[in-house]
């Protein structure tokens, strides 16, 4: 017998990729990167992007994620990458997305892929952890014990079982920002008043399996005997790969807005 075919003419081809920077904020924060797929999914039906299909007998639209946070942590750069069959203007995309999403589930930014894969231009993660319970003192005398390790195993329970992860490894750069300092983040749209919460800013490496923020609190508590388990707010600031002279993570979607530029196409937001 002879191989079954799907019916039907197979699907356009893949004409134009566009790549998206969006935002976890608020109570969305809470959404699983399971429930976001399907939100996403919705909101590219109901704004009527046209959506290239993989062929087959369950065809579904090219949609390709980059690193989704851990579910209960916002974020200020999730990415991915859509394929679509006809050719579009990006910030039309990024309207018609923005207004199809709930409100705190926001597309930042939207550009024609240029040459490259998305992945490979992230490799760490900028996170800033705030920490109500724990004061400034004890956060950076817990990070100086930590930071003098050469390696902190903690435990993960997973899907897989249990899972032993070195927290120390994994962080790039670590410190505490002091107390009585306001500043400025202008992804989160807002002032932060450091008064009265502890806050850790932390590069954390792209390494498998991952190291997720939790991890490093556990690893900090175990180190110092913090107590746990300790409430936090976490925040991805942003991804990218790190610059060897100044240390600071590149914006992935660079060499991409830089292309559009030269295209003539800038897809600012």
């Amino acid at each position: 017998m002879g191989t079954r075919q799907p019916e039907g003419p197979p699907p356009p081809p893949t004409v134009q990729r566009l790549r998206i920077r969006y935002a976890k904020r608020g109570r969305l924060r809470f959404v699983s990167h399971r429930d976001f797929a399907r939100a996403f999914e919705r909101a590219l039906r109901r704004s009527g992007v046209p959506m290239a299909f993989s062929a087959g007998f369950s065809p579904h639209p090219k949609i390709s994620y980059v690193g989704a946070a851990p579910t209960g942590s916002a974020s200020e750069a999730e990415y991915l990458e859509i394929g679509l069959q006809t050719e579009t203007d990006p910030e039309r995309v990024r309207a018609a997305l923005d207004e199809a999403l709930p409100e705190g589930l926001d597309i930042l930014e939207v550009l024609p892929a240029g040459p490259g894969g998305l992945p490979e231009r992230i490799e760490a993660s900028h996170w800033r952890i705030e920490l109500p319970e724990v004061t400034t003192q004890a956060l950076a005398a817990a990070l100086s014990e930590f930071l003098a390790k050469d390696s902190v195993i903690v435990e993960r329970v997973t899907k897989k079982g249990l899972r032993l992860l070195d927290a120390r490894a994994a962080v790039v750069s670590a410190s505490v920002e002091r107390p009585g300092e306001s500043r400025d983040h202008p992804g989160l749209g807002e002032t932060v008043h450091l008064e009265g919460c502890a806050i850790l800013d932390l590069v954390v490496a792209q390494v498998s399996p991952a190291v997720r923020p939790d991890d490093v609190l556990t690893a900090l508590g175990a180190v110092a005997g913090l107590d746990e388990p300790l409430t936090s707010r976490s925040t991805r600031l942003g991804q990218g790969r790190l610059d060897d002279t100044t240390g600071v993570l590149t914006d992935p979607l660079g060499p991409d807005r830089a292309a559009a530029a030269r295209d003539g196409a800038p897809g600012e937001t």
